[in-house]
């Protein structure tokens, strides 16, 4: 043990000018975003969040098979006074009313409707995140009742169970086929989510994956959970994979399908066009 931090001393000491002139670039650098950073949390309140705009990328779910089977639509939060600086949107979405949140949701449904016909074309399905007041909300207006009927591929992502939630029960919500348990494992979503309701598709929680990968019982676990509740879906997504061996894995167990850096980085609705229906990594 002493060797070995010797030789981390020694090798850390030959290291440190190269680390030290790299420290004072990315200090420079934090401390303005620090500075921008600070500014904006003085003056959150509901007013800030407000003001704040969208912008609105994508990312591509892939089958095992490697066919695409869907895109996420993903939200970056910024405000104008500081367009390069992101914000959380899950404290946007949490500080602006129900009532905003589902305003929001007919924005993205109306950006999607653009790429219609490439959605149809190739059989693609598009999740959108939404919360379960959102859900309920949805079901009494007709605008967004009207986009949805015209959009057979939109999916509708909850990281919550509403029937434990709200007092609407799923029998009573119109979309109740279209829907998602997103983040399986994350806390919020439990075995009690997907037993007592059959959503379309259920999505592990990157964090999960990753804890489970740590040791031969927990790689074991993996298989027998994705097993588990794949008998209570349509089958079972993957999140976060970004390596190659994480890939294999994905494959090797009864996962439909799988989502992460290693099969996309989110990209521009741009460039939609140009992605591939077919992964071969």
């Amino acid at each position: 043990m002493a060797t070995k931090q010797m030789m981390t001393n020694r090798i850390s000491a030959l290291l440190a000018p190269s680390f030290a002139a790299i420290d004072q670039t990315k200090r420079l650098d934090q401390t303005r975003k620090f500075g921008q950073i600070k500014e904006i949390e003085r003056t959150k309140g509901q007013s800030f969040w407000r003001q704040c705009q969208r912008r609105y990328t994508f990312q591509p779910i892939y089958r095992t098979s490697g066919a695409l089977l869907a895109i996420e639509l993903l939200t970056a939060v910024f405000h104008p006074s500081a367009p390069e600086t992101r914000l959380s949107p899950e404290d946007y979405f949490s500080a602006i009313s129900t009532g905003a949140r589902l305003d929001v949701v007919l924005e993205q449904l109306n950006m999607v409707k653009q790429w219609h016909q490439i959605f149809v074309h190739h059989s693609v399905l598009v999740s959108i995140n939404i919360d379960g007041q959102v859900l309920v909300a949805m079901q009494e207006d007709h605008a967004a009742k009207r986009l949805i009927d015209a959009m057979p591929y939109i999916r509708f992502e909850l990281l919550e169970h509403v029937d434990t939630s709200l007092d609407t029960p799923f029998a009573r919500i119109a979309e109740a086929d279209r829907l998602w348990l997103d983040d399986f494992g994350s806390g919020l979503a439990n075995f009690t989510s997907f037993i007592s309701w059959r959503y379309e598709y259920i999505k592990v929680a990157r964090d999960l994956f990753t804890v489970l990968q740590d040791s031969e019982a927990g790689n074991r676990l993996f298989f027998t959970l994705v097993t588990l509740m794949d008998r209570y879906s349509k089958g079972v997504i993957v999140e976060g994979v970004e390596t190659s061996q994480e890939w294999a894995m994905v494959q090797r167990s009864d996962a439909v399908a799988a989502q992460g850096y290693y099969l996309s980085r989110p990209a521009s609705f741009d460039g939609l066009q140009a992605l591939p229906m077919l992964f071969c990594g």
